[in-house]
């Protein structure tokens, strides 16, 4: 299933991006990768692929909020609860 939901400027996207308790991942599709690249540090997830971005299995895995604190894989997964964000591109 996918969700469509209309919005105005980017702060309101960002606002609909993290109003939910969880955040594992989400993803960006823009024409303009920079600009999808400033929505994607600013979503509170563990994950953001950018316009397809390709999944990097040596990246850190982990969530946000009710998603879960720390990340498996990587040097991230040897510190103790770390909030870090793979972005793919």
């Amino acid at each position: 299933m996918l969700s469509v939901l209309p919005y105005d400027t980017d702060e309101e996207v960002i606002r609909i991006a993290n109003d939910t308790i969880y955040g594992l991942a989400g993803a960006v599709w823009s024409g303009d990768p920079e600009r999808a690249m400033r929505v994607a540090r600013r979503m509170r997830t563990g994950q953001v692929d950018v316009n397809g971005g390709k999944f990097n299995p040596l990246a850190p895995f982990g969530g946000y909020k009710q998603s879960g604190i720390g990340r498996e894989m990587g040097l991230y997964g040897l510190e103790e609860d770390p909030q870090v964000k793979s972005i793919a591109r």
